[in-house]
């Protein structure tokens, strides 16, 4: 992708603190990327392999029939959710974050650092529920979803809000001068995202090149002070979604992202470098790479599954095929770890038939509770959470003892 960088000088501003040596003018240069609109694309015929090989997994991935889709589903937006915040530094266990988000569907509060990770995955959702379904993607929609993004974060008081000052990634934090990347400045911002929406709305380019595209300029112009690298890998699904290659199930590609966070970063900034295609085929390589990962965990889940309703079938006095325990077991795999509340809302049962389901659960070894009180139990789900870890973690998946 071509671009200019433009000479500037910056200013220190007299009222804010810095120490002395960056108390002084400088001059930095901010990157301007060519717009989309004016790309004349002709893919090598290897890339262009590559590329039809990564939206046939994506085909793929969901084209095979699974019972209890939406709970599945959000498994896997759930992992590519948490996964793209590891891509920025932040990290949790899988069990420790598992309890929190727990605490958070039953109303409580959890860690500052927890809720952030977690809002990504609201983020996520309104970027693949909402977004993805207007019929043109636009400025109210990416700010909604960054607004969803940072509510929770410490500098919440950007959230939704398109920057109208130079930011800068790498170097220190007080001026533009030797940082690492210097994005657009503030005037040419919008312009460029005009310029991204509309290539959003063109469907002249393959899906997977398009989003590859997409997300890689969205990256350039990082618009917002905060929280750019995790809106743009949420625009990636909105653009897969939106061209119909996946309807119902998110490949994890931050899972393969994060665990190669050094060649993505170096393949971002190809990008920039004329380096086009070898981006595409970066993107491409991960995107394979994640739906492939996602359709064998989906069989892990769903063979896990079955081997929970085969010991709740073994009980001594099994439920009745149509009693809460059936239902509970189908939406586990969108909570880990379950409360009662959330069980209730999840399958539509009353507080009195989720506790008696719970206790058969807890019988067949299907629940674990969490802690021996009473008040605001939580369980998790018996080898739920070893094979999140695993996906999570880019492994193939092991069989669960």
């Amino acid at each position: 992708m071509g671009g200019q960088r433009i000479a500037l000088t910056w200013h220190p501003d007299p009222g804010s603190y810095a120490p002395r040596k960056y108390r002084r003018t400088c001059e930095y240069h901010a990157y301007v990327p060519d717009l989309l609109s004016a790309l004349d694309l002709s893919l090598d015929v290897h890339v262009a392999g590559f590329v039809s090989e990564a939206e046939a997994a994506l085909r793929n991935l969901n084209a095979g029939p699974r019972p209890a889709l939406a709970p599945l589903a959000r498994l896997l937006l759930r992992t590519e959710s948490i996964a793209s915040s590891k891509v920025e530094g932040m990290q949790a266990g899988v069990r420790e974050l598992a309890r929190a988000e727990a605490k958070l569907e039953a109303g409580g509060k959890a860690g500052i650092a927890h809720e952030e990770i977690l809002a990504n995955i609201d983020a996520m959702h309104l970027a693949i529920d909402d977004a993805a379904s207007v019929s043109r993607f636009g400025r109210r929609e990416l700010e909604a979803i960054h607004a969803r993004l940072m509510e929770r974060a410490a500098n919440s008081r950007f959230a939704g809000r398109i920057r109208e000052e130079q930011n800068w990634i790498g170097g220190n934090d007080y001026n533009p001068c030797g940082a690492d990347f210097v994005p657009s400045p503030p005037e040419h911002v919008v312009p460029l995202l005009d310029d991204l929406f509309d290539a959003m709305d063109d469907d002249r380019l393959p899906p997977l090149v398009q989003a590859a595209l997409v997300h890689a300029q969205f990256e350039t112009i990082h618009p917002f002070h905060d929280g750019n690298g995790r809106t743009g890998r949420a625009l990636i699904h909105v653009v897969l979604k939106r061209r119909g290659l996946t309807p119902e199930y998110v490949p994890p590609i931050s899972v393969v992202l994060a665990n190669h966070r050094d060649r993505y970063i170096s393949a971002l900034g190809a990008y920039r470098e004329d380096g086009i295609e070898h981006w595409i085929e970066h993107f491409a390589a991960a995107t394979v790479t994640a739906a492939n990962l996602a359709s064998e965990y989906l069989q892990a889940v769903s063979d896990l599954a079955e081997r929970w309703k085969t010991a709740l079938g073994n009980l001594p006095s099994p439920p009745r095929s149509d009693a809460a325990a059936w239902a509970i077991i189908d939406v586990l795999p969108a909570h880990p770890i379950i409360t009662a509340p959330v069980a209730g809302a999840a399958t539509g049962r009353a507080k009195p038939r989720v506790y008696q389901a719970f206790e058969s659960l807890e019988e067949a070894g299907i629940l674990l509770p969490l802690t021996k009180k009473r008040r605001n139990q939580s369980w998790e789900a018996d080898g739920l959470l070893s094979l999140l870890e695993g996906l999570e973690a880019g492994e193939h998946p092991r069989p669960v003892l």
